[in-house]
């Protein structure tokens, strides 16, 4: 269970985090949370879509890393496997929450349960004489970053609701055995309403950098083959062909 706290110098002064942290806390994940920002890099390697929030209208931005539920199959052997890794895995033990003697502000926490903190490991968050370490600085400013492009990936995603450019897709999976599985729930963006925009909407999204998350978002649909691979290296139940449709479409990939 985590214990989740803000950073204070006056009850953590002596605390200290790992030099060497893995990423186990991942495992079994089969979605990550993904900016905007880090589309068309993290393209190269995951599939990209957006799931609704089961409480809310809100979608999330979102990488692919497996096939179906509590299938993570970019960690293997306990080490990371894939060509980048998503910034919201590796801020662990640390994360943004509210400051509770400041209303409506965001402070740095860390998860004193962690197995990477305590006072007996490697590299301080504060010291001697009281001061920020630079590897807190450090911490701060990569959550000062990760905050601002989920803000930027929070207002794209609004752009795309807005301008009703979002679709849903269904992925069709079908196994060695004869058995076929169906995952739900997922969306893009819709690539022809895309090519129907208006002159003065593509002048407006060229100008504000928006085609490029869009066709980065696009592209890494065809990563859904590479999710294929690596589960066929791992599994004896093989997967004999995927389709992602389009809801109300007929099948747009098969491999």
């Amino acid at each position: 269970m985590a214990n989740i706290v803000p950073v204070r110098k006056e009850q953590h002064q002596k605390l200290k985090i790992s030099t060497a942290r893995n990423i186990l806390h991942v495992d079994g994940q089969h979605i990550i949370p993904v900016s905007a920002a880090e589309y068309a890099q993290s393209s190269a390697s995951f599939p990209i879509v957006f799931v609704k929030n089961p409480d809310s209208e809100r979608f999330r931005s979102v990488a692919m890393l497996g096939l179906e539920a509590g299938e993570n199959l970019f960690l293997q052997d306990e080490k990371w496997t894939g060509l980048t890794m998503p910034q919201s895995i590796s801020m662990v033990p640390f994360s943004l929450g509210i400051d509770p003697d400041k209303e409506n502000t965001l402070t740095a926490c860390v998860d004193l349960d962690s197995p990477f903190v305590g006072e007996d490991k490697d590299l301080a968050l504060f010291e001697d004489d009281g001061k920020e370490s630079e590897v807190f600085a450090n911490v701060q400013q990569a959550l000062g970053r990760l905050y601002d492009n989920e803000r930027m990936t929070e207002s794209f995603i609004k752009e795309l609701q807005e301008n009703d450019l979002l679709q849903e897709l269904e992925l069709n999976i079908a196994l060695s055995t004869g058995e076929k599985k169906k995952l739900v729930g997922i969306f893009t963006i819709n690539e022809d309403k895309i090519k129907s925009l208006s002159d003065d909407k593509v002048l407006d999204f060229h100008k504000r950098g928006l085609f490029v998350p869009i066709y980065s978002m696009l592209g890494s649909l065809t990563q859904v083959n590479h999710l294929v691979q690596l589960r066929n290296r791992i599994s004896e139940i093989k997967v004999t062909g995927v389709q992602v449709v389009p809801l109300g479409k007929e099948a747009a990939k098969e491999g």
